[in-house]
């Protein structure tokens, strides 16, 4: 079984990621039980705006995407800022919108069978508003959300430390990130064997 884990932090590589160090927590629990875990920073890819599989010259998201599509598990890691998803989550979901209309072999969205969950950080409030826009888009596209499929840590409203800075309520971000590995995990076998119909036409 194989996961991909798009971070979207705003910084790009070599620089420290809260956001990768909550879903290296995940990461960590969807690795004990044999998943194979992929990462991409997608700010460190020149994903080109627009609503297409492909933008043409330079565009780096074909290659991401076809990463997507090989794995059986979506893990979208995003940081809060004004109480919203990251830009390059916006980015990211919208160069996605194209598999609404993209069909497999068996004339199913090509999302279908695949799980999707959400890792979230901030150091200000938000985290069920972000969380509900992604899994909202996720659904949209094709993806299975399990129930409880996320993970988050916060300081409250205002300004405050980060996640890797402050150790408070690391133990609950944890923990829900390993039960959240866990329902994805489940969901993802059951349908493993294409369990997701062919649409009305």
């Amino acid at each position: 079984m194989k996961a991909l884990i798009v971070n979207c932090t705003l910084k790009p590589s070599p620089q420290t990621s809260n956001t990768e160090a909550l879903a290296n927590v995940v990461a960590a629990a969807l690795t004990s039980e044999g998943v194979v875990v992929d990462w991409v920073r997608a700010v460190d890819h020149d994903i080109k705006p627009g609503v297409e599989s492909d933008m043409g010259d330079g565009d780096a998201w074909p290659a991401i995407r076809s990463k997507i599509l090989d794995s059986d598990i979506l893990i979208v890691a995003t940081p809060t800022w004004l109480g919203k998803p990251s830009s390059v989550t916006q980015r990211v979901l919208e160069r996605m919108d194209a598999m609404l209309s993209e069909t497999d072999d068996s004339g199913r969205p090509v999302a279908y069978n695949r799980v999707a969950g959400v890792v979230n950080t901030g150091n200000e409030d938000g985290a069920h508003h972000v969380i509900t826009e992604i899994c909202g888009a996720l659904i949209d596209i094709g993806f299975t959300v399990p129930g409880q499929a996320w993970t988050y840590w916060h300081r409250g409203p205002g300004a405050g430390p980060d996640y890797i800075d402050d150790p408070t309520g690391h133990d609950w971000s944890a923990k829900t990130g390993r039960a959240m590995a866990a329902n994805l995990i489940g969901v993802a076998k059951a349908l493993s064997h294409g369990a997701m119909p062919v649409p009305p036409a």
